[in-house]
Formats: C-alpha cells, sequence, structure tokens
C-alpha cells in the first residue's frame, strides 16, 4: 500500500517549516546573534515559534501515515491532516504575534492535540486487534 494523502500534508507542513526557519534566519541576521537568542525578544519569539513546530509536526505525520497506511478512510486521512495543518498555522500565528493572540494559540494546540490523540488511539486500536 502506498501513501497518497500524507504526502499532501507533509509537502504543505515541510514549506510552513521552511518559511518559519526563514523568518528566524532573517531576524539572526537583522540582530547580529548567530547562537541563541542574544536577549532580542523578538528572535527568542520566532525561535519558540519554529521550535513549537518542529516539536509537535513529526509526530503528527507520523501518525498520520500510519492511519493512512492501516487503512483508515482517506476522508479520514484528509480530515487528521487538516486538523494537524490548520492547527500548527493557527498557533504559529497566535504565538508569534505581539501580544501573543491566546485564543489561536489555544484554538491551535487544541486541533494539533485532538489530531495526535484520535490517531494515536487508532493506531493503538489497530495494533491490538
Amino acid at each position: 500500500m502506498s501513501l497518497t494523502v500524507t504526502p499532501l500534508y507533509a509537502g504543505l507542513l515541510g514549506l510552513l517549516f521552511v518559511i518559519l526557519s526563514i523568518r528566524v534566519i532573517t531576524t539572526r541576521f537583522a540582530a547580529r546573534v548567530t547562537l541563541g537568542d542574544g536577549g532580542d525578544k523578538m528572535l527568542a519569539k520566532r525561535i519558540r515559534v519554529h521550535g513549537n513546530f518542529a516539536e509537535y509536526a513529526p509526530m503528527g505525520l507520523i501518525l498520520l501515515a500510519l492511519a493512512e497506511l492501516q487503512g483508515a478512510p482517506l476522508w479520514v486521512v484528509h480530515l487528521l491532516g487538516v486538523m494537524l495543518l490548520a492547527g500548527r498555522v493557527i498557533h504559529a500565528i497566535g504565538l508569534g504575534r505581539t501580544p501573543q493572540i491566546m485564543l489561536l494559540r489555544r484554538a491551535g494546540m487544541i486541533l494539533t492535540f485532538a489530531m495526535i490523540a484520535i490517531s494515536a488511539l487508532a493506531s493503538l486500536g489497530h495494533a491490538l486487534t
């Protein structure tokens, strides 16, 4: 069985990762900081937005791929992919703004956690049957 849906979300999330990376790099360049945040609040925030994405997106993609490989209906895989992508975009916007938009930050985490929890439970259920 090959993956047909997961690569779409992996590609979109990969592009978002590049965008967040570029934001860190350009802020580093402007602040003339090569390592850490140098006490620059904007750089610290952008590093954290990027780091948070890097912490959650891989697990979501692994679980998305497992759901697809385990035979979940394609509409379910798309729904899970949209939850992950939307959660990561919304969270990055909410966390990245000054001041933070807590409603977006919370909504992004809820979508991300829900996607991970649903996919993890489905994977466990499939493995135990």
